[in-house]
């Protein structure tokens, strides 16, 4: 609002926010969404632990459990190899869209889609998630969980008579549960679904998220109460993360270097698919899988921790039972086996990877650091890998607490996530999830700020000095008084105006037409605006109604007297915000002097 406008009505109904009460009726759809990906999701952990046990042990069971590369020596390359086969061939023959790591596929179903999901991506995704997994692939569960959840908020929303937004809340509801059900991080996957997917920050979906996220937490409660899957924290520490300024200063140098980390495995990831796209034209991408199956097999000969979720060794980083050579091969060796399996086209997760390498990285550096314990720092690097990689750095830190439930943490894992989120944002233009969705021809914006339209008033930005007629008036005489050139012709519409006020509107093509006509009037040729605008309202509600009506400009009228016109605002006007917000942006100047020169 301008410094000294009148506050009236309008101002006193313009709210806050813009969610009604029909959000209401959703929350019981969000709710039911939170118990059914609750169940996918831990369904797909004990598939892992079952294809994990039949592969590396030769039982049934669905324990989680590290894959025992070592017990077969070898024979271990082939174990991979068998699991890409059959990813390759459940792409080729069921969908290609379970390729990948999950969250850029929920991104853009959100942004080309519709939020609309294929309901048979809801098992095939799953299954072959579990079967990359479990037969050796180096990802995390929450990468197809999340899409395997969103897939089945897709559906539901797709099941009732809703909009795309609200499909899109549903959605991101959906991975938000599922993730929330497999780490037992409630207000971390509400963060992530609100930082990632939704693109948007609104009451709308946000509750939805969170409702979604809370109900699969609460079940996930429920059931390790009973002895069924792991408690929470899923990665107690065995001290909590000392505080100092010592401490803070670590934090930017693994902060820095997670960054710097960011870039590298995003680089690594999309060579390795450039390689693989080179294949193409020679070897069908069905069978690339294969070939990531056996750089994964040889791998684990290298290094048998590099092999699967990691979940076990993520907390042995976390508690300092890793020495430095273990912690630099499991950085070098996971790193290159997830990024060439990965850009061959299986089927994963990133973000347990990335926190696997990130707290093998902390743990490195902190027998460097001063301050505080090598696992303390694994935590640190931790959540500044995922700050850095993801590009969510709230989600990172409250992700980072909520896995160890260590309050003394927030801190220095503020600091390291700032310090990785900037180096990312510096030098790389895409993170690991937005590049993908831009290979295939599509922009996502992550920066988000208010509208200008939704801070600024009509009166600010119309036009008050209006050429007007009189409906006795002929459209010829009408032309006359309009030279090329005038700011009058520029005008585009004319209000048509008695001695009551408003009758009517003529627009610049209608005028155009009857130069040469001296019998019709104006009169004749009017027609009652299909928008007024008012001077109290906000921009974004007129656009809005602009759009809805195809019109480019319309007469702005006193809300307590319809026939009193006192502007026009047309879609130039409307850029008026935005130009007033690239000065805000871009105009630099001194305020106050310092130093101010005596006369």
């Amino acid at each position: 609002m301008s410094e000294g406008a009148p506050a009236g009505d309008a101002e006193d109904r313009l709210g806050d926010f813009t969610t009604s009460v029909r959000v209401l009726r959703l929350v019981p759809v969000a709710l039911g969404i939170g118990v059914l990906s609750t169940g996918i999701a831990l369904a797909l952990l004990d598939m892992i632990g079952l294809f994990t046990n039949l592969f590396y042990f030769q039982r049934v069971g669905v324990s989680l459990v590290a894959p025992g590369a070592e017990r077969l020596g070898v024979w271990t390359v082939l174990i991979p190899v068998a699991g890409g086969l059959v990813v390759g061939l459940m792409a080729r023959f069921g969908s290609e869209q379970i390729r990948g790591h999950g969250i850029p596929e929920a991104m853009e179903r959100i942004l080309i889609n519709g939020s609309t999901v294929q309901p048979r991506l809801a098992v095939l995704k799953p299954v072959a998630s579990a079967v990359s997994i479990g037969s050796g692939g180096p990802f995390g569960a929450e990468g197809p969980i999340i899409l395997t959840g969103g897939a089945v908020g897709s559906i539901v929303g797709q099941l009732l008579h809703l909009t795309a937004a609200q499909r899109r809340s549903l959605l991101v509801a959906g991975a938000a549960a599922g993730m929330a059900a497999v780490f037992g991080t409630p207000v971390a996957a509400t963060l992530f679904g609100v930082e990632l997917l939704a693109f948007e920050f609104r009451p709308r979906s946000m509750v939805l998220i969170g409702t979604a996220a809370a109900t699969a937490d609460g079940l996930r409660l429920e059931l390790a109460h009973a002895g069924l899957i792991s408690a929470q924290p899923l990665f107690p520490l065995a001290a909590p993360v000392p505080q100092g300024g010592v401490a803070l200063f670590g934090a930017v140098v693994v902060g820095v270097a997670c960054g710097l980390l960011a870039w590298l495995m995003t680089q690594a990831v999309y060579r390795s698919e450039d390689l693989f796209l080179r294949l193409r034209g020679r070897l069908h991408w069905m069978w690339w899988p294969l070939i990531g199956g056996a750089a994964v097999g040889l791998g684990g000969l290298v290094d048998p921790r590099a092999l699967g979720v990691g979940y076990a060794t993520i907390h042995a980083t976390l508690l300092g039972e890793l020495g430095v050579r273990a912690m630099v091969a499991l950085v070098i060796v996971k790193t290159v086996i997830w990024a060439f399996s990965l850009g061959s086209g299986t089927s994963g997760g990133i973000l347990a990877p990335v926190m696997m390498v990130g707290a093998a990285l902390g743990g490195v550096l902190g027998h460097a650091l001063p301050g505080a314990t090598p696992g303390s720092w694994a935590l640190i690097g931790l959540g500044g890998a995922l700050a850095g990689v993801t590009r969510s750095p709230f989600t990172a830190i409250v992700f980072a607490f909520e896995l160890t439930h260590d309050p003394n943490c927030l801190l220095p894992l503020l600091v390291a996530a700032c310090c990785a989120h900037l180096v990312s944002v510096l030098i790389l233009k895409r993170s690991i999830l937005t590049e993908k969705v831009a290979r295939r021809g599509f922009h996502v914006m992550r920066e988000y700020a208010v509208d200008p339209l939704e801070a600024t008033f009509v009166r600010e930005v119309m036009t008050r000095d209006l050429t007007t007629t009189s409906p006795d008036e002929p459209l010829a005489a009408l032309y006359r008084r309009l030279p090329e050139g005038s700011t009058a012709r520029r005008q585009r519409l004319y209000p048509v105006l008695d001695d009551a006020g408003l009758v009517g509107v003529v627009p610049w093509s209608t005028v155009l037409e009857g130069r040469d006509d001296a019998t019709t009037s104006v009169g004749d040729a009017a027609s009652p605006p299909r928008v007024v605008a008012y001077p109290d309202e906000i921009l974004r509600a007129l656009a809005d109604r602009m759009v809805q009506h195809s019109v480019g400009v319309v007469p702005v009228v006193e809300r307590a007297s319809p026939a009193t016109v006192v502007g026009l605002v047309s879609e130039f006007d409307l850029l008026r915000a935005r130009r007033r917000l690239l000065e805000e942006e871009r105009r630099a100047e001194r305020v106050l002097d310092p130093w101010p020169r005596r006369a």
